[in-house]
């Protein structure tokens, strides 16, 4: 899982019947300090995050997992919303 922050939403009129009523969320990758890391990516929500909110994200095949037994056609998603984080 990665850190990242919720800075906006994505709007999709058309798109995959597996992605329909998801919401899309555009997420900046963030490093454990908290600082940028990365560029921006589109995310599927799985919670209901909002945008502002830290949340935690996984990639690849484990991101359609939230939507299983459907196979949604996402290659990140949104799975927690982060109350807290400390660094040593």
């Amino acid at each position: 899982m990665q850190i990242a922050k919720v800075v906006g939403t994505v709007v999709a009129t058309v798109k995959d019947a597996n992605l329909a009523a998801r919401t899309l969320l555009l997420i900046q990758p963030l490093a454990p300090g908290g600082e940028p890391a990365g560029k921006p990516l589109v995310a599927s929500d799985a919670i209901g995050a909002g945008v502002g909110e830290h949340v935690f994200y996984v990639r690849g095949a484990e991101a359609t997992f939230p939507y299983l037994p459907t196979m949604a056609p996402t290659d990140a998603s949104v799975v927690g919303i982060i109350d807290h984080w400390a660094t040593e």
